[in-house]
């Protein structure tokens, strides 16, 4: 949800006006613009997942600072995880010292003070929770933050980012909001302990996250035709039957839920604008669908309706509605 654009404001306001909406959505911080004098551009979206807060900021070069004396001022003793979707954020801590982009990650303890910045124009996206949510001691927290790129969990939770920042808009309003800030955490939570904790806490929070991270590496691989039980499990270095037993126990058949997840994403690019060239086969091919019958007779069962008559009836929706707009 866009909270502010400051094209919108007279250039002489702008930096106050972000300063402002910046502080009251993340709280007590010092922030200095790159080129103040050139004018400055800034477009903050935010979007609320139960205790759970996503943050896309845009925009000109700036660097942001929290330190221990904003968080005396500061009710919030948060946690963030911090990507750079365009261009290559500079992150500092303690004298840490971190280049990210869009294949990286930085974790940030609000009560440890950090600073986060960009040079020219950049977007950078995060997301923000209460550390009491994380269930870890602040020391483990701190320990982790120069030590994440050691883990094979960073991908998954890069990609689970993503994920939430592409469809933000749906996900944030859906029902499942909550079970998705829940899958947050738990990956947040492993990939701390997995670089910063004890053998014992390792094994524990390893066990107890299975599952999680078991579905955020299908949701990474969703597209992948070679997408095999057999694959999963090697993946998470795991038997077969322990996988099985693992999705029972969780209430969910493996296959089917790796059908609905595709069939979700064929259905929502078939009437996407920016697909509207590409064939049915190929919308279904890019979801890993290689049998044509098999995909449209999942379709149909699914939805009611045949890939082709969605689409169809999708666009003259669509066409109707601009009809109405006319008028």
């Amino acid at each position: 949800m866009l909270v502010l654009d400051t094209k919108d404001i007279p250039a002489a306001d702008r930096i106050e006006a972000f300063h402002a909406v910046a502080a009251g959505e993340s709280g007590s911080c010092s922030i200095e613009q790159e080129h103040p004098e050139a004018g400055i551009w800034k477009r903050l979206e935010v979007w609320r997942f139960g205790p759970l807060t996503l943050f896309a900021t845009h925009g000109t070069g700036m660097r942001i600072w929290r330190t221990r004396q904003h968080a005396r001022f500061d009710s919030m003793n948060s946690v963030s995880v911090i990507t750079q979707s365009r261009g290559t954020g500079a992150f500092t801590w303690n004298g840490h010292q971190q280049h990210v982009g869009s294949d990286g990650l930085a974790l940030a303890h609000k009560t440890a003070g950090y600073g986060y910045g960009w040079s020219g124009t950049g977007v950078s996206v995060a997301f923000m929770v209460d550390a009491d949510r994380l269930g870890l001691p602040e020391h483990l927290v701190r320990a982790a933050v120069p030590l994440l790129h050691q883990s094979g969990i960073g991908p998954l939770l890069l990609h689970h980012i993503r994920g939430l920042h592409r469809d933000a808009d749906r996900l944030s309003a859906d029902a499942g909001a909550e079970a998705l800030a829940s899958a947050t955490l738990e990956l947040t939570r492993a990939l701390i302990v997995s670089v910063a904790a004890d053998d014992r806490t390792r094994r524990s929070v390893a066990e107890a996250t299975l599952l999680t991270r078991v579905l955020a590496y299908v949701r990474a691989h969703l597209t992948d035709p070679g997408l095999t039980p057999q694959r999963i499990a090697w993946a998470h270095n795991i038997s077969l039957r322990t996988l099985y037993r693992l999705c029972e126990e969780g209430g969910l058949s493996l296959e089917k839920w790796i059908i609905r997840r595709r069939l979700e994403g064929t259905r929502r690019d078939l009437i996407a604008p920016e697909h509207a060239h590409r064939t049915i086969e190929a919308v279904a091919r890019s979801w890993g669908f290689t049998n044509p019958a098999f995909f449209s007779r999942r379709f149909r069962q699914t939805y009611g309706a045949t890939p082709r008559e969605w689409r169809q009836f999708a666009h003259r929706r669509a066409t109707s509605l601009s009809r109405d707009e006319l008028q």
